[in-house]
């Protein structure tokens, strides 16, 4: 694939998979302004989170002009693209977009989000990413225009240190759309053991809900509103506010030893 002179170049991925009915919508509504390359997950990655595949081999396939499969994880796809040379990219990208996710990214849910791991994989390269995702009711074609244009915007922002944004669409295709913070989404947890038709056993985990609880400025407030949250998201995972805590464990060790 050439890059047109000038052109901005977006790394797109998804964890849906690069035959999901999203991501190719969300390519289109990105190639009216920008080069778009899909680099996706050969099958569903859903909440496969930020697992890189270090102890097996992966395979890169060329299905299209400018569309690349990597039977791995949403992290190892934009690990491959942006380390592949020319493989698959023209050029370092200036923009990586994950989605347009089936399924929403809202609270805690994006420490196992695949989706925004693909996103975030981008932004710890030094690349701006963008997380989108639409849930239940949404229209998405809808969400793929407000998507491109949160991504256009970014393009056009002289951004002084890579951004991470998670974007969240609720039921609807017109959204209000507002800076957010990550809000609480609670999950029926739970673990449900079952049988095999030969009587071993096996288990499903996680409960079938989940509640929102009310949250200042939050992700899953705007959400519940009818309002397109834009959540910045930190890659420093550092907690100054435990850096006391911390200490005192350290101190403690010093002490044992005394």
């Amino acid at each position: 694939m050439r890059c047109r002179m000038g052109s901005k170049v977006i790394l797109l991925a998804n964890d849906d998979g690069y035959r999901a009915t999203g991501i190719r919508s969300l390519r289109d509504a990105l190639a009216t302004f920008a080069e778009v390359v899909i680099c996706a997950p050969e099958t569903e990655q859903s909440a496969a989170s930020h697992s890189l595949s270090i102890h097996r081999p992966l395979r890169l396939i060329r299905r299209a002009d400018g569309v690349f499969s990597v039977d791995g994880t949403p992290a190892d796809c934009v690990y491959v693209a942006l380390h592949a040379g020319t493989r698959v990219l023209p050029r370092a990208p200036d923009l990586v977009v994950s989605g347009l996710n089936d399924g929403v990214n809202l609270g805690a849910d994006v420490f196992y989000s695949g989706t925004v791991a693909a996103a975030r994989e981008g932004a710890l390269r030094g690349h701006p990413a963008l997380a989108v995702s639409a849930g239940n009711g949404a229209d998405p074609a809808a969400a793929c225009k407000v998507a491109a244009r949160l991504a256009q915007a970014m393009l056009e922002l002289a951004l002084p240190e890579p951004l991470l944004l998670n974007a969240n669409f609720p039921a609807g295709s017109a959204w209000p759309v507002r800076a957010t913070r990550s809000g609480e989404r609670i999950y029926q947890e739970g673990v449900e053991f079952r049988s095999d038709p030969r009587g071993k056993e096996y288990l499903w985990i996680g409960g079938p809900g989940a509640e929102h609880r009310p949250g200042r400025e939050s992700d899953t407030d705007a959400y519940d509103e009818g309002v397109v949250g834009v959540t910045p998201l930190v890659l420093d995972l550092w907690n100054p506010r435990q850096r006391t805590s911390a200490e005192q464990i350290v101190a403690r060790l010093g002490q044992a030893e005394d």
